[in-house]
């Protein structure tokens, strides 16, 4: 069986080409495909119009004349495509030009398609390409190992260093255990690993081994590199490489580096040294990237940037993790981008999560400080994530000869600016594992969301997107000047979202029943017809919880949180509810804390702000004798946050503006106020607020003409439903203008407020159609007559 591959003419050995080293796609004929054999495989479809199909038992790979051995291509290792059928009405275009089951549209214009090259981190940020670097220029003139990264593979001590003046040696024996150490490139420029590679010199060197840029003679002479061992005579690191083999066949990630082949050479004492052949990628590390900006800026990479690498390169390890993989080494100096892309380059400490005997790789500084007892996890690997993001965009100090703690936001003016990205930072690195995030979807959804607020801060252009905790806010809340009431902060509060794996989800979907023990009654009985096999719900008790708060009940809704399953010890959602309870007792300081939990839990999403936000707010206020300047000051903050990022969250804008209104910022607040979408059902609520603002309880000396034309204006472009609410905003502009014309004030040209004369005579005149139209909307007799006394009192005086 000949390998498929283009240009190759190697034999499939034991499932994969002996010559480039890939795993081919077993070949069948529809309509009844057999799936691939185990190994990395493509998918592919019928040869392009024009191009006979090859023979059966040949290669169909373009160039290779193998011949199909064991479901393998004998030449090149390539598996036959597996042949589909399309309609002709439906046709599917793949990446490479063949049809395929995975749909691209290709009516997309150009202009389209070039826009949207170069923006990473979910398509918010536009990182500068990197040019590929022609692989010859890549080569080391003089490879050589620094004595300062010389270590005994065996006692991990130095080795190799300068002493009395004697230059270290490269290659000798560690004068601590006596194993022998070389640092010496085992390969040369021209030497042939394989019979197929020949060696153009050495690129790199790191922990596990040297780095070789070499052509692959039989695949059309195309660029590879071989990764071999610094140390042939260290058994761990041996056995690492051949569990690295073992490992590199089945990975198929775009954004890890293609593993073609696993090969060896005979040293020049004859011992078989292995080598890993991948794919050559000619880009440069987010080490050097960083490396590059610091010497030019003197400051390290915007946040902005340094997050849309990190999460560019988080679906890379979820993979691995989804395999029961750990890649225990992520670092800047493993990530490569080529023009827009980017690539994991060294899988040399990729190790299975349930591998308890092998050694464990990875950089001090970087690693999970619990590694060495628990192994590697996702937490350890959430770890190294989160200390990588940090070393992208900020100074982290070293302890020694490797990295210590992370600044606080006293010490780095970053975290202090970006309270979410330091909170998004403690998570990832908390030294207990279980309080990290579980997983590195969950930690890509919530960096996604920092990555929002930090571009909103940066240029004040909103960055909504949806969230995989909550669902939209329910309500709106606080639209008048005074503090929301825990109840209407409740129900408008977002509420989380369902979990659609729960036994109880599709109940909780069809259920509207309105109180407590309707709900219950409802979910209880259906619950008893749906579950089965001993299935307990989280959401319905969960949900039973929340029904509670909304009836206002707090006590009935903290018994329930006290009988939840210990399966729910870990979830956030006890914690948000239990801070709802405490706000309808009054007990500000513990919502607050509860909030404040929430929040550093999920440091993207913007619910747990608004809350903290209100609970602040509502906490302050109940102060005596004056409100607490300080987490005023805190609530305003976050309402600004939650706001400035998402204009969805209408609660935030009212509070933000409730509270520079209370400032004196008059101005600031209409500002905040001015930002409500005119297709928001808050806008007109909004622009009435922001009417309020400029004209409510002011002295006479305060206002002047531009002020009360303004409000006037204002109120003219509101269209009204209501005429209570039209004459009731118009009175508040007309008795603000008397007030002024009465303290000795005249506009300086003549000219209408509102629809009357802007004079003393008009404004009256203008109050008393006001009070008049109030009171004939009016149904209580006795204030009407009120409203009528006022009309005559304030109208003007007349001869007639």
């Amino acid at each position: 069986m000949m390998c498929q591959e283009a240009g190759c003419g190697g034999a499939i050995e034991d499932g994969y080409c002996a010559v480039c080293g890939t795993a081919p796609v077993a070949s069948v004929a529809p309509p009844e495909p057999v799936a691939a054999p185990t190994g990395r495989s493509r998918t592919t479809a019928q040869p392009r119009t024009g191009v006979p199909p090859p023979p059966p038992g040949a290669c169909g790979e373009p160039g290779c004349a193998g011949t199909i051995v064991d479901g393998y291509c004998d030449t090149c290792g390539t598996a036959p495509a597996i042949v589909t059928v399309h309609s002709p009405s439906a046709p599917t275009v793949s990446a490479t030009g063949r049809t395929s089951g995975r749909s691209v549209r290709t009516h997309r214009s150009a202009s389209a398609r070039s826009t949207a090259r170069g923006r990473l981190g979910a398509g918010l940020v536009e990182v500068p390409p990197v040019p590929r670097v022609d692989p010859s220029s890549a080569i080391l003139v003089d490879p050589q190992v620094p004595e300062t990264d010389r270590y005994c593979g065996r006692c991990d001590k130095p080795v190799g260093r300068t002493h009395d003046g004697v230059p270290g040696r490269s290659a000798g024996f560690c004068p601590h255990c006596g194993t022998r150490y070389s640092f010496v490139p085992r390969l040369r420029a021209g030497d042939l690993v394989g019979g197929q590679y020949e060696v153009a010199g050495a690129l790199a060197h790191g922990g596990l081994g040297w780095i070789y840029l070499a052509t692959d003679h039989r695949v059309n002479r195309r660029w590879v590199v071989l990764k071999g061992l610094i140390d042939t005579g260290d058994s761990d690191a041996l056995a690492a490489a051949l569990a690295e083999r073992r490992f590199l066949a089945e990975v198929d990630h775009p954004n890890i580096v293609k593993i073609h082949n696993f090969t060896e050479h005979a040293d020049a004492d004859g011992d078989p040294v292995g080598y890993i052949v991948m794919a050559y990628v000619g880009g440069t590390s987010l080490k050097q990237i960083l490396r590059a900006h610091r010497a030019a800026t003197k400051s390290y990479l915007p946040p902005a940037q340094a997050i849309a690498y990190v999460l560019e390169m988080l679906p890379a390890l979820g993979y691995l993790h989804a395999r029961g993989w750990a890649y225990c080494d992520f670092k800047p100096d493993n990530v490569m981008q080529t023009e827009e892309r980017l690539e994991l380059i060294d899988l040399g400490a990729v190790i299975a999560m349930d591998d308890r005997t092998s050694p464990i790789y990875g950089t001090l500084g970087y690693q999970a400080p619990e590694i060495a007892e628990t192994g590697p996890t996702v937490a350890t690997e959430v770890y190294t994530a989160g200390r990588t993001l940090a070393v992208l965009m900020m100074r982290v100090p070293s302890v020694g000869s490797t990295l210590g703690p992370l600044p606080g936001p006293e010490d780095e003016p970053l975290l202090a600016e970006h309270d979410s990205l330091h909170r998004f930072l403690q998570r990832a690195t908390d030294p207990d594992p279980l309080a990290r995030f579980g997983s590195m979807s969950e930690m890509a959804d919530q960096l996604t969301g920092v990555l929002r607020e930090v571009l909103a801060t940066g240029d004040g252009v909103p960055r909504p997107g949806m969230s995989t905790a909550f669902g939209p806010a329910r309500a709106v809340f606080g639209i008048d000047s005074a503090a929301p009431e825990p109840a209407a902060l409740i129900a408008g509060l977002p509420a989380p979202l369902v979990d659609p794996g729960d036994c109880g989800a599709a109940l909780l979907a069809t259920t509207d029943a309105a109180t407590p023990a309707e709900l219950e009654q409802a979910l209880t009985a259906g619950l008893r017809a749906v579950v089965t096999g001993g299935q307990r719900s989280v959401e319905i008790p969960l949900r039973l919880v929340r029904a509670e708060l909304e009836a206002g009940n707090a006590e009935a809704a903290r018994t329930r949180l006290s009988a939840l399953d210990e399966d729910l010890e870990f979830d956030w959602r006890p914690v948000w509810y239990r801070a709802q309870a405490a706000l309808l007792t009054g007990d500000h300081a513990a919502a607050a804390a509860d909030f404040e939990a929430v929040y550093a839990a999920l440091p993207g999403e913007p619910a747990p702000k608004l809350a903290l936000a209100a609970a602040l707010e509502l906490g302050a206020r109940a102060t005596e004798p004056e409100p607490l300047r300080g987490d005023l000051d805190r609530a305003l903050a976050l309402y600004e946050l939650v706001w400035r990022t998402d204009h969805t969250y209408l609660s935030a804008a009212f509070g933000a503006a409730r509270l520079r209104r209370g400032t004196g910022d008059r101005a600031g607040a209409v500002t905040v106020l001015d930002q409500v979408d005119r297709t928001s059902s808050m806008f007109t609520e909004a622009r009435l607020a922001a009417v309020e603002t400029l004209l409510a309880r002011r002295d006479p000396a305060d206002l002047d003409e531009a002020l009360l034309r303004e409000a006037g204006d204002r109120v003219e472009r509101l269209r009204l439903d209501s005429r209570t609410r039209s004459a009731r905003v118009r009175m508040d502009v007309l008795e603000a203008a008397l007030n002024w014309i009465r303290s000795g004030q005249r506009p300086s040209a003549a000219g209408k407020l509102l629809d009357v004369e802007f004079t003393e005579q008009g404004v009256r005149t203008g109050l008393e159609r006001c009070l008049r139209t109030l009171a004939r909307e009016e149904e209580d007799m006795w204030t009407r007559f009120l409203l009528v006394d006022q009309a005559n009192a304030v109208r003007p005086r007349t001869t007639l």
